[in-house]
């Protein structure tokens, strides 16, 4: 014969709140048939392991479908009511079955769900404004990274392709012109680049910042004050290597940035973007340190940026002491991009390779 298990009840407006205490219950069946709500289990009740039913018939009609969920302790079924409202009781009989009372974990006064709701629809009404924003944000960030993506690779792609030109066509006395011919669009393209260390900075970009900044420090030391402020620099043809170099990396890493705004990959640039820069970036460091190694000389000659320490020692100090330090750090610098580089070509492919099996 079949026993009652102990229950207990709650409700809000819209749902009725049912908590059958019935340990590791099996073979469970809960169903509403006009307005009536059917269980029966197995499992471990009041009165030990026995099979356990009950029905009730709700005060007011309600929707059919029932929903239950079954721990090692009991079993939640959730009823939703037709008509939004609170019930001054759960069932129409006059009486309370016995085995039915609140569950005062769930209880609240009418007052008090009201307010339940009123703080829930705050609550919605808050992450729907902040997801608003947030995707407002996103969609002007992901228009700026477009932009600059697409700029930096125009600028750089029309270095590449009119050094290449102009070698093919002029030979070898296209080296010693390079950077009367190139260098203001090179300069607008690293004097832009600089934006890129505050996208990682503020986090427009996930990227390290300090591998960014070496970069691009770099880069402009090299073209501002070795090329930029010797003229003698500006006819040696280090200056197409180092243009040529820098250039022929970037015409792959900016469009797969550019791409990857869209959500989209074409894989053989992004073969390309973590592969090519293995030989091409220690080549253009080499070529950077040849160009300050050559430099050096003609600061001694110039004194171009010493520093006066007549009343200290009564001589200056050669920028080139500063340029033999900048030369160790900069292979240093080297170390680090390299290993930095290097980490992110093996998490990219083995998320991919991840991915493909």
């Amino acid at each position: 014969m079949a026993l009652t298990p102990l229950v207990y009840w709650a409700q809000r407006h819209e749902e009725i709140y049912l908590r059958v205490e019935l340990t590791d219950a099996q073979n469970i069946d809960v169903h509403v048939d006009e307005n009536v709500l059917h269980f029966s289990a197995q499992g471990h009740g009041a009165k030990g392991q026995n099979e356990y039913k009950f029905s009730l018939e709700f005060l007011l009609p309600v929707k059919p479908q029932v929903s239950y969920k079954s721990t090692q302790r009991q079993v939640n079924i959730t009823v939703h009511k037709i008509q939004r409202g609170w019930w001054e009781k759960l069932t129409v009989q006059e009486r309370k079955p016995v085995f039915l009372a609140p569950d005062f974990d769930r209880w609240l006064d009418e007052s008090d769900a009201e307010m339940e709701i009123r703080e829930k629809e705050e609550k919605r009404n808050r992450l729907k404004a902040s997801r608003q924003k947030e995707e407002g944000f996103v969609s002007l960030k992901t228009v700026f990274l477009i932009v600059y993506n697409l700029v930096q690779f125009l600028g750089f792609s029309w270095i590449f392709v009119n050094m290449t030109v102009r070698l093919f066509i002029i030979g070898r006395d296209s080296l010693y012109d390079t950077f009367h011919t190139i260098s203001d669009v090179m300069f607008f393209c690293q004097i832009l680049a600089s934006v890129e260390v505050l996208n990682a900075a503020f986090g427009v970009v996930k990227t390290g910042v300090i591998p960014t900044l070496i970069q691009v420090v770099g880069r402009n030391f090299i073209l501002f004050i070795i090329f930029g402020s010797l003229e003698e620099m500006q006819h040696k043809p280090v200056v197409f290597f180092v243009f040529y170099l820098w250039s022929a990396i970037e015409i792959f890493r900016y469009p797969f940035y550019m791409l990857g705004c869209f959500n989209t990959e074409w894989k053989t640039l992004t073969w390309l973007r973590y592969t090519v820069w293995m030989p091409l970036y220690p080549l253009g460091v080499l070529a950077e340190a040849v160009a300050v190694i050559q430099s050096i000389p003609i600061f001694d000659e110039s004194k171009l940026f010493s520093i006066p320490l007549t009343k200290v020692i009564g001589t200056s100090v050669s920028f080139s002491y500063f340029l033999y330090i900048y030369l160790v750090l900069m292979f240093l610098g080297l170390f680090i991009n390299f290993h930095h580089l290097h980490k992110q070509r093996k998490r990219r492919f083995r998320t991919k390779k991840r991915k493909a099996n």
